[in-house]
């Protein structure tokens, strides 16, 4: 299932559901996405806010990845193999800011920890 046709984020959504159904897993990613979001954003701003957003947001994006890494092991479906360095940071970052929020908005996120056990 790695054919990813109509690009990433179509092909990460058609997936998203089957990989997100324990609520340990759900709980680790309503705590580590707004984590991920804000050190992005605090690298982003740092020469504006200063060095030690330089630091804290990508400790904050590095803590929240491996957050999430932890908690899919917790999953009965596995996630697809990462093909390298560049599609990790890909597919993290349109998790983050595009597919995750679109699972909690759309109801994913609601009907996934109703259906957990």
């Amino acid at each position: 299932m790695d054919e990813r046709e109509g690009g990433l984020l179509r092909w990460q959504w058609s997936i998203y559901a089957d990989g997100h159904h324990d609520r340990r897993n759900l709980t680790i990613h309503a705590v580590t996405n707004p984590l991920f979001l804000a050190g992005t954003c605090a690298l982003v701003t740092f020469p504006l806010t200063g060095a030690a957003f330089a630091v804290a947001g990508p400790l904050a994006m590095i803590a929240a990845m491996a957050g999430q890494g932890r908690g899919h092991k917790l999953e009965q479906k596995a996630p697809v193999p990462f093909r390298g360095p560049g599609d990790l940071i890909a597919r993290f970052f349109a998790e983050q800011w595009v597919t995750f929020p679109r699972f909690v908005l759309g109801g994913g996120f609601a009907a996934a920890w109703r259906s957990a056990k």
